[in-house]
């Protein structure tokens, strides 16, 4: 019987060459965001708005301080003055419309979409990850392509990041490692590579971090900060 192995540990065994070319293939290089691209004819400049769309993590929940500590808070105060940086996270979200708690009929992300952002940074397909929602996992990646759409084809059009979420480090509440790992993952990898939507990837970047998660699945201050550092990092180079 020949067991299944996750994308890291398949990755693990493949040469240094060979697996800088996997990386390549599979990830888009994200474009920048400049300032000089939101500057009127005359000089002027409105705040360029960035939307942050996720669940929980995204929310901050398991963060100490978490009005000031949570990652789109911190996301702003490295973008600095010229930016608007808006927190859109519902706790328990899930990706896909087939999901228990849909983010597509949240107030949050109605609000998200009557902010009008110019770059959305999206995180979502943990919750996707339990039993009662991965068992329509045939929709997932389908689900993955109509929200990017969606969201690409709002006005202004808004420049949009998809995120690998963060790493499990054990499974809670039916949220389960093995199926972000070897499901979420892999279709948020396809469908970003198909449609060319820059990923940044917070979980290679959150692994080998256990003790930036407390409960093992919400990371906590130092967590947060470091997924705002590795974003800020992906979009202002």
């Amino acid at each position: 019987m020949i067991r299944s192995i996750s994308r890291r540990q398949m990755l693990s065994l493949l040469p240094a060459a060979a697996l800088l070319a996997a990386c390549s293939r599979k990830k888009i290089k994200p474009p920048i965001v400049r300032v000089e691209d939101y500057e009127n004819r005359k000089g002027g400049f409105r705040p360029i708005r960035v939307a942050c769309l996720g669940d929980s993590i995204t929310f901050g929940a398991g963060v100490e301080e978490r009005e000031k500590n949570n990652y789109p808070k911190l996301l702003g105060d490295y973008l600095g003055d010229r930016f608007e940086v808006k927190n859109f996270g519902r706790s328990g979200a899930t990706l896909s419309r087939t999901g228990d708690l849909p983010y597509w009929t949240t107030e949050e992300m109605k609000a998200a979409q009557a902010f009008h952002p110019d770059v959305i940074i999206l995180m979502l397909g943990t919750n996707d990850t339990k039993p009662q929602n991965w068992k329509n996992k045939k929709y997932f990646a389908g689900e993955c392509r109509a929200l990017i759409d969606t969201l690409r084809s709002a006005r202004p059009k808004p420049k949009v990041w998809v995120c690998l979420p963060v790493p499990i480090y054990g499974n809670q509440w039916g949220i389960t490692a093995e199926t972000l790992e070897d499901g979420v993952i892999q279709a948020l990898m396809e469908v970003s590579n198909d449609l060319k939507a820059p990923v940044i990837d917070l979980n290679d970047s959150l692994t080998g971090h256990p003790e930036m998660f407390p409960d093992k699945i919400h990371p906590n201050a130092a967590g947060a900060a470091l997924m705002a550092k590795v974003i800020f990092q992906a979009i202002r180079p």
